[in-house]
């Protein structure tokens, strides 16, 4: 049997983004009938049957929302409901235009969180934007103070580390972003606290080597548990100018040298590292889906820290420069000397008919004539010569 509709269903707004709707029983169902409703929300999402006259969802209200609701005496959802009654939220007031875009939330190392979105295309520049937002650790919605611009992007960022315990999974953070004139329309967001998550970077607290093995040692950011994380760890290395990146799932080391060291201090073993060069490490870490629903947000980079001897440059900086310069004197001063060289490498043979025809070939009268002067002369020295030597020896002392 067809039972009649249920009555009075109405919906209504809780907090930011809380829906509720709530109905009454239908007139004159049977008292042999044990009382079950069946609701559904758009396109038949999310089918529920429960003897409850509510229902509630945390949904952004950017769109209308409506649910639809009959009753029925069995849990079977094969069994006829009553008429279905539907009943939706009142759809945004606004120019859908006017409203921001890109409204981002991040939960930075689970301490505090930042939002950021754009303005909306109809929108003044001028205007003044306020953010709500509102958590289940909460007694009441507050709003953010802490407004800020970066480039195009506007943000603001409000503490939150209320929700450090077992049930945190089970939270949510509601966020609208609209104007204080109304001008706007509003933009809602849900932020689950099991995803969006951004933890700080590590602290890198020892590196040495040992069996030709690089030991990284470094503790991990506040507020996370080590199982809930995972590493990346990067290698750079000065002589092959090259970065080697290793994924980290579970990081220990089996080495005495860790033996007795503080809680929380992470161990990872790289092989396969030159010692007798300079090694750069750094790290960074993410949340994995061990603990959270999110695992695409890497935090920043750790600060850099080396171990090993670096080269030092300078000499080869200095061969660098000086060989172009050493290479165009060498071949300038082979220039200059390439005639030289030829010589002395291939010297040149005499030719005997040359020697031959200047000591007995033809001569003219003016080379006998010049010959005859110099005989003359040569005669005439030494003439000259026996006869100072012979005065000389008189005139020494007997």
């Amino acid at each position: 049997q067809t039972l009649p509709p249920v009555t009075n269903l109405s919906v209504s707004v809780e907090n930011l983004c809380t829906v509720i709707w709530t109905w009454d029983p239908p007139e004159g169902a049977s008292p042999n009938c044990t009382l079950r409703y069946f609701s559904h929300f758009d396109n038949k999402q999310d089918k529920k049957i429960a003897p409850e006259t509510h229902r509630s969802k945390e949904v952004p209200l950017n769109e209308r929302i409506c649910l639809q609701v009959g009753s029925q005496c069995s849990t079977n959802e094969s069994d006829n409901p009553s008429i279905l009654v539907e009943k939706c939220t009142p759809p945004p007031e606004g120019d859908p235009e006017s409203a921001v875009t890109e409204l981002q939330c991040v939960w930075h190392n689970l301490s505090y969180m930042k939002c950021t979105w754009l303005p909306g295309r109809k929108t003044s520049p001028d205007t003044n934007y306020t953010l709500y937002y509102w958590h289940s650790s909460l007694g009441k919605i507050l709003q953010c103070e802490d407004i800020y611009r970066e480039g195009q992007h506007i943000g603001c960022s409000f503490a939150l580390t209320n929700l450090k315990d077992s049930s945190f999974e089970q939270h949510s953070v509601q966020i609208v972003v609209k104007d204080n004139a109304g001008k706007i329309r509003p933009s809602f967001n849900i932020v689950p606290l099991t995803s969006h998550v951004k933890p700080d970077p590590p602290h890198i607290k020892r590196l040495f080597f040992q069996n030709g093995n690089l030991y990284v040692q470094w503790t991990n950011p506040q507020n996370f548990y080590s199982r809930c994380l995972s590493y990346q760890v990067e290698v750079n290395n000065s002589q092959t100018e090259t970065s080697d990146i290793f994924y980290v799932e579970e990081a220990k080391c089996q080495n005495s040298e860790f033996e007795g060291n503080l809680e929380g201090t992470i161990c990872f073993m790289v092989p396969g590292v030159l010692p007798d060069t300079l090694n750069t490490v750094r790290i960074r870490v993410r949340t994995n889906k061990l603990c959270y629903e999110d695992d695409k947000l890497w935090s920043n980079w750790s600060q850099a820290m080396s171990i090993g001897e670096n080269t030092d440059p300078t000499f080869y900086v200095s061969m660098l420069l000086a060989t172009p310069v050493i290479v165009a004197g060498a071949i300038i001063v082979l220039l200059l000397y390439l005639k030289r060289l030829k010589i002395i490498i291939f010297p040149p043979i005499p030719d005997p008919g040359k020697i031959f025809k200047e000591m007995f070939g033809d001569q003219n009268d003016d080379t006998l004539h010049w010959k005859k002067y110099d005989i003359y002369e040569k005669q005439t020295k030494e003439e000259t010569d026996s006869v100072v030597l012979i005065e000389n020896l008189k005139r020494a002392p007997q």
